[in-house]
């Protein structure tokens, strides 16, 4: 495993912090991103092995100035880990249209605008890897998570398409689908819009209860997600999207069984439009 040099953008909780540890535990060079010179100073003493840096993925301006100031201090970046971003749970009818727009300012644009910052680079070295953290809920959908649901929609496809684009210069794009992990995703991580439609108690308040009952309890591992990180980027052939959890795997692939029969049914009016 050669040493490579990472930028990850929510290094101080959750994956990025996880990544950032085994990043460094193997050797490698770590530049992370925190919203907060307190928070840059927490982190220093977590991992003092990595590089902080105050970052809001949502400062757009700002983007290219950090990631051109952390190559030039810490010489070029070989993988972006692009962690940060948020969850929103609230039904779509009650869901303010503003928490939608930072939803996606966080999960879609920002992530967008930092992997921008790099793609130049990445493209004149003709090498690099990007990972951009979706969601088992960028490839399925469940009740209450709409806002969330869409922007991980939105960015595994754009994700898809940098693949296709960056692919004939060497460059990588992989995106990570986790399932359910043991993160503050469903806690302090966790916007939640107050209800006020008494008709989707029946629906949603038990998703909620639910959501709540078992975070800090989910299957996955967030050190294990980690290592399979590590794993995928050292591959020369990487896939389009990597499902972690076997809760992941469950779920898109009965959608996609789903998907298949929709197609089989509908398969007769779908081809009438032809001609």
């Amino acid at each position: 495993m050669s040493r490579k040099t990472f930028f990850i953008t929510g290094s101080n909780s959750g994956f990025g912090l996880a990544i950032a540890s085994a990043a460094l535990q193997a050797g490698h060079r770590v530049i992370g991103t925190v919203r907060s010179q307190a928070s840059r100073t927490a982190l220093a003493k977590t991992l003092p092995g990595l590089r902080p840096v105050v970052c809001d993925v949502t400062e757009f301006d700002r983007i290219d100035d950090v990631v051109r100031q952390a190559e030039d201090e810490h010489g070029p970046v070989d993988v972006l880990i692009n962690n940060a971003g948020y969850g929103h749970e609230g039904v779509l009818e009650e869901s303010p249209i503003e928490e939608m727009r930072r939803q996606f300012d966080v999960n879609v644009f920002g992530a967008v605008a930092v992997a921008k910052a790099f793609l130049p680079g990445f493209r004149a070295r003709r090498r690099g890897f990007i990972v951009n953290v979706t969601s088992m809920g960028g490839v399925i959908t469940m009740p209450g998570i709409g806002y969330y649901c869409g922007s991980k929609f939105a960015l595994q496809g754009i994700s898809e398409v940098m693949r296709a684009e960056m692919a004939p210069f060497g460059v990588h794009v992989t995106t990570l689908c986790p399932g359910s992990f043991r993160t503050d995703w469903a806690g302090r991580s966790m916007v939640r819009t107050e209800r006020s439609i008494t008709d989707y108690d029946g629906l949603f308040d038990p998703i909620r209860k639910a959501r709540q009952a078992v975070s800090g309890k989910q299957l996955g591992d967030p050190a294990k997600l980690a290592a399979a990180v590590l794993e995928l980027i050292e591959s020369d052939n990487p896939p389009p999207q990597l499902l972690l959890g076997s809760d992941a795997l469950k779920h898109v692939s009965d959608r996609i069984v789903r998907l298949q029969q929709e197609i089989e049914a509908w398969k007769s009016v779908t081809v009438s439009t032809d001609g």
